[in-house]
């Protein structure tokens, strides 16, 4: 049985990843971010948290990671921040968490003698796509602070594998969605809204598309990039291969919850012009090939199955639906 070191473990896809590692055999060390409260962000409420070993820390510092990591054949590491609004008001705090955090968790991995490590990415560093679908040849082009970030954290990742042999892979997820999702992202924001009583979306650029993944096919994803042996010294998709425009999601979730509803532009939910990326779609034959992966959910029946888990009065109490979340 192997033992899994997870960073960024109380997060949305990180609790997930947690859970299913756990279900399928795996011994579980999960990292959180240090707290004098000892929350484990959504692995507080999980049934499988007691089977998990919950270690405090923080991804900036070495030997936090260094002691988390000690004794663990696998990495997955996820820690990052992730709001792209929030990049633009402190984009200093992006490099500390996404690049150094990276770098601390590759140092120790080295050092340590990790039998593989997975760097989780984002479609977000392809920036405006140059051909559809995306592939991983596709070039590098951030358009945002986070996404300057985190293709740092990439060329990192690539450059230990290249430099010392660290046995790295990059898994770049689309957009994923599900349960547990934060509101800073696009589809939590319509569903709370609508589930608030809200007639009117209030959403920033309405016209881009995007590819949704549901969340249990991007884990699945992750645990195969970690099992298997072909992956080291990859990057690799993990997308849906479809695209849908966000005023079309809007409607497509209404539909789903029985209402009617409008869209309305907020200037301040905007991202800079230059950097708004307007169209992602993922190649994601590479995976197929290489993982033996592919998406089990439709976008239809991933939504149904996160409206089910939003619908539910204790979950949506979690978050204020009248905020605009950063």
């Amino acid at each position: 049985m192997k033992k899994i070191f997870v960073s960024g473990a109380g997060g949305f896809i990180g609790s997930h990843l947690c859970e299913n590692l756990v279900s399928k055999g795996y011994k579980v060390r999960a990292m959180m971010r240090y707290n004098s409260r000892n929350c484990w962000g959504w692995l507080d409420d999980s049934p499988y948290n007691k089977k998990i070993d919950v270690v405090s820390g923080d991804i900036r510092n070495y030997d936090s990671v260094k002691t988390s990591v000690e004794g663990v054949d696998m990495v997955f590491h996820l820690a990052a921040l992730i709001g792209i609004p929030y990049s633009y008001q402190t984009p200093e705090s992006y490099v500390d968490t996404n690049v150094k955090g990276t770098l601390n968790v590759l140092q120790a991995a080295r050092e340590l003698k990790v039998k593989k490590v997975v760097c989780v990415s984002t479609s977000e560093i392809y920036g405006n796509a140059q051909f559809i679908p995306i592939s991983e040849q596709h070039s590098v082009n951030p358009q945002s602070p986070y996404a300057a970030s985190k293709a740092a954290a990439d060329f990192m990742a690539l450059s230990f594998y290249r430099s010392f042999g660290t046995p790295v892979t990059i898994v770049r997820p689309f957009n994923t969605y599900g349960p547990r999702q934060s509101a800073r992202a696009i589809i939590p924001t319509i569903i709370t809204q609508i589930l608030g009583g809200s007639k009117r979306v209030k959403l920033g650029f309405v016209n881009s598309t995007r590819d949704f993944t549901f969340v249990n096919d991007t884990v699945e994803g992750l645990i195969k990039a970690g099992e298997s042996d072909h992956s080291i010294g990859e990057v690799i998709n993990i997308g849906s291969n479809n695209e849908i425009m966000i005023k079309d999601l809007v409607q497509l979730i209404a539909k789903l919850l029985g209402k009617k509803v409008s869209i309305v532009i907020e200037s301040k939910r905007k991202r800079p012009d230059k950097s708004e990326v307007k169209r992602l779609k993922a190649d994601i034959s590479k995976a197929k090939k290489l993982l033996n992966w592919a998406p089990r959910y439709t976008l239809e029946l991933g939504l149904h199955e996160t409206i089910k888990w939003f619908r539910d009065a204790e979950n949506l109490t979690k978050y204020r639906a009248e905020m605009y979340n950063v």
